[in-house]
C-alpha cells in the first residue's frame, strides 16, 4: 500500500460547493454595485429640479424666497441638501418662523412651505420703530404702513437690536423680557391684539395696556399672568358697552372695574 493522505471524493466536493459560493457571493455584490450606481446614474441624469412651488408665504415674494433656499433649476431633485436649504432661509429672513423640510415630486418639482412671523408690537428707539412678533423675534424696521396696526410698547429700555434675534433689555433684565413675551402671546391668543392700543412699563416694571380705546388694563408684575388675564376676560364679558375706566388684576387674586367719572 502506498504511503500518503489522499484526497476524500467528499473533500472535494465540499471545497467546489465553497468556490461556487464564493463566485455567486461575488457576483452578487458585483450586481448590488451595478444597480446602485445605474439608479445613482438615472437619479443624477433625469431627475432635475425645473418647478419650484412656494407655499404660505405673505410677507416675502416667491422669488426672496427662492433666492434665500439657494434652490435653482437644474439642480439634481435627489441631491440638495435639505438641512442647508433650511439653514439658509432662517439665516436670510427673519419673518419666518417655522420651515418645514422642503418637499419633493417626481419627476421635477420641489415645493418650499414657509409659516411666517407676524409682526404684532413696535418698539420706538430715536425716530425708528422696529418690529417684533409675540415671541418678541425682532423682524425689522417699521414701516409707515405697519405701525398703523402695531401694539407700541412704552417704557420699556431694548438693548442691541439685531434683526432675527430676540429682544433685550439695555440692563440684561431677561425676565423682563420674558413678561413682555408672556403678554404678547397672551394678547394674541386671546383675541386681545387687534383691541390693544399700548403697552406700558412702568419704572417699576408693572406692566398695562390699553384696550378697546375704553379700558385702562392693569396687569402689575410677572407672577400669575395667565390667570390674570383669565380674570381681565371675565371683567371684559360682563361690562357694558357704555363703561369706561381700570381694570385692576393687579393682586393676581381679585379683578376689580374702577369706572371714570
Amino acid at each position: 500500500m502506498a504511503n500518503g493522505t489522499r484526497s476524500q471524493p467528499g473533500d472535494s466536493r465540499r471545497g467546489e460547493f465553497r468556490a461556487i459560493r464564493r463566485r455567486n457571493s461575488l457576483s452578487g455584490i458585483a450586481t448590488f454595485l451595478l444597480v446602485v450606481a445605474s439608479a445613482i446614474f438615472v437619479m443624477s441624469v433625469l431627475f432635475r429640479v425645473s418647478i419650484i412651488e412656494v407655499v404660505g408665504n405673505e410677507h416675502y415674494t416667491d422669488e426672496e424666497i427662492i433666492s434665500a433656499s439657494g434652490i435653482e433649476p437644474g439642480d439634481n431633485l435627489f441631491f440638495f441638501d435639505r438641512f442647508a436649504v433650511s439653514s439658509r432661509v432662517f439665516a436670510k429672513l427673519p419673518y419666518v418662523e417655522e420651515f418645514p423640510p422642503v418637499e419633493r415630486r417626481l419627476p421635477n418639482k420641489v415645493i418650499i412651505t414657509v409659516v411666517e412671523c407676524k409682526a404684532l408690537a413696535c418698539i420706538n428707539v430715536g425716530d425708528e420703530y422696529w418690529t417684533v412678533d409675540h415671541n418678541c423675534k425682532i423682524l425689522g424696521k417699521a414701516t409707515e404702513l405697519e405701525l398703523s396696526g402695531l401694539i407700541p410698547i412704552y417704557g420699556f429700555d431694548p438693548g442691541t437690536l439685531l434683526i432675527g434675534e430676540k429682544l433685550t433689555e439695555h440692563s440684561g433684565n431677561e425676565s423682563q423680557v420674558d413678561f413682555l413675551i408672556t403678554v404678547l402671546t397672551e394678547l394674541q391668543e386671546r383675541g386681545l391684539a387687534e383691541q390693544t392700543q399700548s403697552v406700558s412699563f412702568t419704572e417699576g416694571g408693572s406692566l398695562s395696556f390699553r384696550c378697546s380705546g375704553k379700558y385702562e388694563v392693569v396687569i402689575g408684575w410677572e407672577d400669575k399672568v395667565d390667570h390674570k388675564f383669565a380674570m381681565v376676560m371675565s371683567v371684559l364679558g360682563q361690562l357694558k358697552s357704555g363703561d369706561v375706566g381700570t381694570i385692576d388684576v393687579s393682586d393676581g387674586a381679585t379683578a376689580h372695574f374702577i369706572p371714570n367719572l
